[in-house]
């Protein structure tokens, strides 16, 4: 695996890049950062697929954004994913998003045909009314720490513990601490005004094939209303829900979601 920076029109990216196969996006949640995807990067399932990692603008060792209300949203983070591409020269590609990343694996899929597929976990697909995102998400505690601006360092450890389990990696704790507070409070902000895709529409009218797996124990989505979605193209007909395991099951239980994620790459880029 290599590391470098990529300059965007948004800001300078971090990324992990293993190097071979077919390319395949992954993309971080809220307040986190690239290396969450650790124990994807050391799957043996996964050798096959070219892996590529990147701190969104203001995480992990990217730069905070240049233009904050710009970047700071799910159009202006699938620019910046874009601009990567464009950069590293890929065409056709997969996406691995985690709950953010999942929202912006979906903008993705609204705006660029070259997606092979994508998977999301921790995602709800919602819609541009409330009446959807009251349905996706549950009323957690600390679920009100998504679009705050500042964090105590209370709020750090508590956000990062509800993000990836018990025992927290410390990395999440120190990237949940650098992360800018501009991106949690405008990108919650610019969600709810309804910049960016419908992401229920998508969902339900776009082709690309799109698997979804959770968590069993799901803190801030609803499991439920996963798995009554009327995806047009959800793969094996089913949400994959993966016992034991809150809202990243893909550090939590590797061995159980590596699997799933190398049989839908195959699947997704038909080899």
């Amino acid at each position: 695996m290599r590391t470098f920076d990529v300059v965007t029109t948004h800001a300078r990216i971090a990324v992990s890049d293993s190097g071979a196969g077919a390319p395949v996006l992954l993309i971080h949640g809220n307040s986190a950062c690239k290396e969450i995807f650790a124990r994807q990067f050391d799957a043996p399932q996964l050798e096959r697929f070219r892996l590529i990692a990147f701190d969104l603008p203001g995480h992990g060792a990217s730069s905070d954004a240049m233009d904050p209300p710009r970047t700071y949203c799910m159009p202006g983070y699938a620019d910046v994913a874009l601009e990567l591409l464009l950069e590293l020269g890929i065409d056709r590609y997969g996406v691995l998003g985690w709950s953010l990343g999942g929202h912006i694996g979906i903008e993705l899929l609204a705006r660029d045909a070259r997606v092979a597929g994508l998977v999301i976990t921790g995602t709800p697909p919602v819609g541009h009314n409330h009446a959807d995102v009251a349905a996706g998400f549950r009323p957690v505690e600390h679920m009100e720490l998504t679009g705050k601006e500042a964090f105590t360092d209370e709020d750090a450890e508590d956000y990062a513990r509800d993000s990836a389990g018990s025992p927290v990696p410390p990395f999440l704790t120190a990237a949940v601490r650098r992360t800018d507070g501009r991106a949690r409070r405008l990108m919650l902000e610019a969600a709810l005004a309804g910049r960016g895709a419908d992401q229920r529409n998508v969902m339900e009218t776009n082709d690309a094939p799109v698997a979804v797996i959770t968590g069993a124990n799901e803190p801030f989505v609803d499991n439920d209303y996963l798995a009554r979605f009327p995806y047009r193209n959800l793969w094996t007909r089913t949400v994959h829900v993966i016992p034991g395991t809150s809202h990243a099951p893909f550090w939590e239980a590797p061995d159980a979601f590596n699997p799933l994620l190398a049989r839908f790459l195959t699947d997704a880029f038909g080899s």
